[in-house]
């Protein structure tokens, strides 16, 4: 994962802090959207309806390495080829040791467990941004 830094809260921001740490670096995301529970309460069900609230789900996941990215409105254009709707990207960044890139099978267990973690709502360690790119806070 990258080293500590200042909070990145731009998608552009990451792809910087990605390409600065000295091994090579997988980014990684989860696409997720929100669902209404089936046991929702009435306000729960108007907070829904009016854009708050509601479960998370994971849709979709990728990896990229950084020279597959470039712009988030391509990554963007990309997923809505292969996914459904989502609401919320989370990124996080996973690197290699020394000058190799990790392996398929660490990038495959890191996917597993940031889907698991969004599924659970254990959110702390991702960027999560929204389709227009911009940083999503989760109260």
């Amino acid at each position: 994962m990258l080293a500590a830094m200042n909070p990145i809260s731009q998608f552009n921001e990451l792809l910087q802090a990605a390409a600065a740490q000295p091994a090579p670096q997988r980014l990684l995301f989860v696409f997720a959207g929100a669902e209404l529970p089936a046991d929702a309460t009435p306000l729960q069900r108007a907070s829904f309806e009016a854009g708050e609230g509601g479960a998370l789900e994971p849709l979709a996941c990728v990896d990229k390495r950084l020279d597959e990215l470039s712009q988030f409105e391509a990554l963007v254009a990309e997923s809505r080829d292969a996914c459904p709707p989502w609401q919320v990207a989370f990124v996080a960044a996973l690197g290699g040791k020394g000058d190799g890139e990790p392996t398929d099978a660490q990038v495959d267990a890191a996917l597993n467990s940031m889907v698991e973690n969004v599924r659970i709502g254990r959110l702390q360690g991702f960027l999560a941004l929204d389709p227009e790119g911009n940083a999503v806070a989760f109260q």
